[in-house]
């Protein structure tokens, strides 16, 4: 008589190669025919695992070219670990889905790399939570001079470059201008490659991290900045961030409005806040009309300023 394989044995090993047509025929009808709901489909959030950064890297750098670019390579890296370890329901997942994401989003927008990160991050983070993985993640990328992952065997790189944007163009561009090769060149691609191997490993520190299977890294301290009697400092929150300026005083009204640090959407969010510097300072007030379509980074500015202000004098 054929022995039954457990429920948990097949959800574990649906999906990874190790069901043929002799197995699969001894799994019970009622099963196999059951839709996922009856067979446990988990509930969002997924629950998340430990992983190891340096496997995540390698993988992301491996399926690159396996599924079609960047982001791609960042959520199936993060997602086909978890299901090489623990099976059902990770296992049902596909790379192929992430390909969309590649070149930017077909348009040299948002970075693939940062979009299959997000789109891994959103199934085991809870929405009240995800705005502080994005920045943190938007922040490392902006900032890192990439590409800064060497797979085995391979020279150091020789070029380094930041994006200053969550952009793919501008990532791509800045490196491009540095090293010389063109966008359709090996050494471009190769580039892509090691970044997104970078940005996975980031996104699993992250998410490490968050989970409480490891301690985050110590963060210096940013020295208070040195400000003369007419400058005050002040914070607002915005959507990807802490938004943060230096109002200066000439007398009584407003001389000069510095956005110091934000995490907005670039060509948007801080758009936005360029149109409304120059409007506060002609009207001598914080109180002015939020910009269309950037409503929460217009906001952020305008409750910075206005503790910004409210320091005057005191």
């Amino acid at each position: 008589m054929s022995k039954e394989i457990s429920r948990r044995d097949f959800l574990r090993t649906t999906g990874k190669g190790m069901l043929g047509v002799a197995a699969v025929s001894m799994i019970p009808a009622a099963m196999a025919e059951a839709p996922a709901a009856e067979i446990g489909a988990p509930a969002w959030p997924w629950t998340y695992h430990k992983l190891d950064k340096k496997a995540v890297q390698d993988r992301a750098f491996k399926n690159f070219g396996l599924y079609g670019g960047c982001c791609s390579s960042v959520a199936s890296a993060i997602i086909e670990e978890l299901a090489e370890q623990y099976g059902y329901p990770y296992n049902q997942i596909n790379g192929n889905m992430f390909a969309i994401g590649a070149g930017g989003f077909g348009n040299q927008n948002l970075c693939g790399a940062l979009g299959g990160a997000f789109f891994a991050i959103g199934l085991f983070v809870p929405r009240a939570d995800i705005g502080g993985i994005r920045s943190s993640l938007y922040a490392y990328y902006k900032d890192a001079a990439f590409p800064i992952y060497v797979p085995a065997g391979d020279p150091e790189h020789q070029w380094h470059s930041q994006a200053g944007s969550e952009l793919c163009r501008d990532s791509v561009n800045n490196w491009m201008a540095l090293s010389g090769y063109k966008f359709g060149d090996p050494e471009r691609v190769y580039r892509c490659k090691c970044l997104s191997a970078d940005v996975a490993g980031k996104t699993v520190e992250l998410l490490n991290v968050y989970f409480g299977f490891e301690a985050a890294a110590p963060v210096a301290e940013e020295p208070a900045p040195e400000l003369a009697a007419n400058e005050y400092i002040g914070e607002g929150q915005g959507y990807g961030g802490k938004v943060k300026v230096k109002v200066t005083m000439d007398g009584d009204k407003i001389k000069n409005i510095e956005v110091l640090e934000h995490s907005e959407t670039a060509g948007l969010g801080d758009k936005a806040m360029e149109k409304l510097i120059p409007d506060m300072i002609a009207k001598n007030s914080a109180d002015v009309d939020a910009v269309t379509n950037a409503t929460r980074s217009s906001e952020a500015l305008i409750a910075a300023v206005k503790d910004a202000l409210s320091k005057v004098g005191k």
